[in-house]
């Protein structure tokens, strides 16, 4: 992935979600921060949450569809107020939730498992109407193998663990500048 973000540039989107969660809470207008060229650049993105280490709420873009500082405020709004596992996030909590977001490169569709690296590449599973994705740091955060990390994106995709397996399966990887509180 040739994308890169200073850090300049990923605190000042760091500090765009934390406005946008703060500023619904307290019921105010948010302050932004003027976005450099690179954040004006359509980029995917995932904003996810943690509560004291557990996840509080993940909702992102896969694809560009609108310039990397827009989808960082809009997908901000939506892990803290409109992620299904969870109830919306109150304000006497947020002062517990840390922020992180992933960047996402263009993904790229593989015919072979073996193209998959975890830790390193993000899964985006499709068949049919069912699709599923899971991010490149899931891998490592629960010490998941290929297989493993393959499976729950299956699951996630509300597909069988095997579905990977199917030939009318789709499979794609992605690469994430990942970077939080």
């Amino acid at each position: 992935m040739d994308f890169k973000l200073s850090e300049g540039e990923k605190k000042l989107l760091l500090g765009t979600a934390r406005e946008t969660i703060t500023a619904v809470l307290e019921k105010r207008k948010p302050v932004y921060k003027s976005p450099t060229d690179t954040l004006k650049e359509n980029c995917g993105a995932f904003v996810t949450l943690h509560k004291k280490g557990s996840l509080r709420g993940c909702i992102g873009y896969l694809t560009g569809v609108k310039p990397l500082f827009d989808t960082i405020k809009d997908m901000a709004s939506s892990s803290a107020f409109n992620d299904p596992r969870f109830h919306p996030v109150e304000l006497d909590e947020i002062k517990d939730i840390t922020i992180e977001i992933s960047v996402l490169s263009p993904m790229e569709k593989i015919d072979s498992i073996e193209d998959l690296i975890p830790g390193k590449h993000g899964l985006y599973l499709k068949k049919g109407y069912s699709s599923g994705t899971l991010l490149p740091q899931v891998a490592i955060e629960q010490g998941w193998d290929r297989e493993t990390f393959i499976r729950y994106t299956c699951t996630k995709a509300g597909l069988p663990t095997d579905a990977y397996l199917d030939s009318e399966t789709e499979l794609y990887i992605y690469s994430a500048v990942v970077f939080s509180e």
